[in-house]
């Protein structure tokens, strides 16, 4: 995946840092999303555009793990800040201990791109998370890919 330049969130999160925030999450991210947040965190694709549901999207950045969000001009677009902000539109489960749907880009015009694990925690799928039509406990997603590494070689 080719990521523009000067487009990487700083500082680079360790592989201890994203273990833990897997940990955190109660999921296991796969091999190469691990290895994008690593070497290219929040960066910005080239190859950016996909469909899913029959609609065009896309990405405006994909999300990054930082240590220091309120330090960091680019804290906003850090996955957990993100969750902050919709955990109750991205679960129909309050019960959840964990993620289901976990945001890792934001598309244009405000919904995301999230890995969904709620049928497996070890193999998610891709979805996209509709931010006008989900409410409290009432996520609305459409498929995007069946895996992290067919969801790549979709883009355009």
């Amino acid at each position: 995946m080719r990521i523009e330049k000067g487009s990487i969130v700083l500082p680079l999160p360790t592989e201890d840092i994203v273990s833990n925030e897997e940990n955190m999450w109660g999921i296991k991210l796969p091999t190469k999303y691990k290895a994008l947040l690593i070497e290219n965190n929040g960066g910005i694709p080239i190859e950016k555009s996909f469909v899913a549901n029959n609609h065009s999207y896309a990405i405006d950045r994909f999300l990054c793990v930082l240590e220091d969000t309120e330090g960091n001009d680019l804290g906003e677009y850090d996955i957990d800040v993100t969750l902050t902000r919709i955990e109750e539109r991205l679960t129909d489960n309050e019960d959840l201990v964990g993620v289901g749907l976990l945001p890792i880009a934001i598309l244009f015009a405000g919904d995301y791109l999230c890995l969904d694990y709620r049928e497996s925690k070890d193999t998610p799928k891709l979805c996209v998370w509709n931010h006008e039509e989900s409410g409290e406990l009432d996520p609305v997603v459409y498929f995007a890919a069946s895996s992290f590494e067919d969801f790549i070689d979709s883009l355009e």
